[in-house]
């Protein structure tokens, strides 16, 4: 490319990612490692209506957001982010919906020598239809197998290579040879930006449910440490009306001292049958089923008792 037209393409590129930025408030920060060109065609398709995808080189959009921090502060945050081979993804509606297009477009891929592993890589027991002359190979992996009906069979689960672990030339082969294809790849979000705010994309997970729950520990925590140190908080107001309130409950209780709260309480210290007159109602209900359960035990009984000492054909 000559040096006026790629000058042209870098000015045009900052002029888009600026008018991206001030147009789409949100968007992921993501990683394209192993992501080939049809793919990225089939993810740009996908998130047609929902998000646009732009990629480049970081030293162009690292420039491009240093020049436009005076218009907009907010993309200052996108900057220590844009390391390795990223990319953004500019979105404006719900944030899950993207994720969840970002995450349906992988392909799975064999595991080539020298990757490291984004997952565990298991090797089910099977029989793998392989000749007895590869039997060697399998030994070297200290992979225990079995000859049946001409074929190496493998007797258990093999936990071949661990997350994080590089794969080896030979469990590249072996995974190869058996044609398990264990690692997917695609658009992997390594972090979101939202009006100014980065954050991890497992923050996406916490539903408005979680945050109620934390919302009212935190309410209590705060109104229990303030009822221990008698130091009165929002939190704590509520609790101590009412224990103000059962103090002088008890204190009315305790004296001649009355007022309208405490009448139905005292009443009750005066003459508590009072209040329990009603009890025996569900003991009366329950008293005539006792009666007739009895009575048809009595039934049973007796029926048995005439039938005892007698065939069917006496």
């Amino acid at each position: 490319m000559p040096k006026e037209d790629r000058g042209k393409w870098k000015a045009d590129y900052m002029i888009k990612l600026v008018q991206l930025l001030d147009e789409y408030p949100k968007c992921f920060i993501v990683k394209a490692d192993h992501v080939g060109s049809k793919q990225m065609q089939q993810i740009r398709i996908s998130l047609r209506g929902q998000g646009i995808v732009l990629m480049g080189k970081n030293t162009i959009m690292r420039k491009a957001i240093r020049g436009h921090i005076e218009h907009n502060p907010n993309v200052e945050a996108l900057l220590p982010h844009l390391k390795g081979n990223v990319g953004l993804v500019f979105c404006k509606g719900d944030l899950l919906d993207v994720r969840k297009l970002l995450m349906d477009n992988k392909v799975a891929a064999p595991a080539k020598a020298g990757a490291l592993a984004p997952v565990d890589v298991t090797v089910p027991a099977q029989n793998t239809g392989l000749g007895p002359e590869k039997t060697s190979f399998f030994q070297a992996l200290s992979i225990a197998t079995k000859i049946s009906r001409g074929t190496i069979e493998i007797l258990s689960d093999v936990h071949l290579v661990k997350f994080g672990e590089k794969v080896g030339a030979s469990e590249s082969t072996l995974l190869t040879m058996l044609k398990i294809f264990p690692f997917s790849y695609g658009l992997a979000i390594d972090n979101v930006y939202d009006n100014g705010s980065v954050f991890h994309p497992s923050i996406l997970d916490i539903t408005d449910d979680q945050l109620h729950k934390k919302f009212l520990l935190g309410v209590r925590n705060i109104a229990s440490l303030s009822l221990q140190i008698g130091y009165p908080t929002q939190a704590s107001a509520p609790h101590s009306l009412v224990n103000g309130f059962k103090n002088l409950l008890a204190l009315a209780c305790a004296t001649d001292i009355e007022f309208k709260e405490a009448e139905q309480a005292k009443a009750f210290i005066a003459d508590p049958s009072a209040f329990v007159a009603a009890a025996p109602a569900p003991a009366a209900e329950e008293a005539p089923k006792e009666e007739a359960k009895e009575a048809k035990k009595e039934e049973s009984e007796s029926e048995s008792d005439d039938d005892m000492g007698f065939g069917l054909f006496d």
